[in-house]
């Protein structure tokens, strides 16, 4: 019973000891550049996609950490919101810069 606590204890000290680790959200850089779609390759582009996919990925999973933040009282609804709203808003403004620039190297392409 006694080795028992003692686990039990040392067990929750590591899961505390470890929590700050998790609490701070971090927003992911964007994409450094968005290729020009009148002069990129079709690899250029690729890559530019996957990058951006990437990206996506990344700043979902700190969207979700805001919203773990929140429902823990680490940040307030409102910072959470601002946070939120700002990452997708960057996310959005590097879509559409790619997008355009889709529609530019399509033109060129065909």
């Amino acid at each position: 019973m006694m080795m028992r606590t003692k686990l039990c204890v040392a067990l929750a000290a590591g899961v505390v000891i470890c929590l700050p680790a998790f609490a701070d959200c971090t927003l992911p850089p964007p994409p450094s550049k968005v290729p020009d779609g009148a002069t990129a390759s079709e690899q250029e582009m690729l890559t530019a996609m996957n990058t951006l996919k990437a990206y996506n990925e990344d700043v979902n999973t700190y969207l979700k950490c805001l919203d773990f933040e929140a429902k823990q009282n680490r940040i307030s609804e409102a910072e959470r919101e601002a946070k939120n709203n700002s990452a997708v808003s960057q996310l959005q403004s590097i879509a559409d810069q790619f997008n355009k620039q889709v529609r530019v190297f399509k033109s060129k392409h065909g």
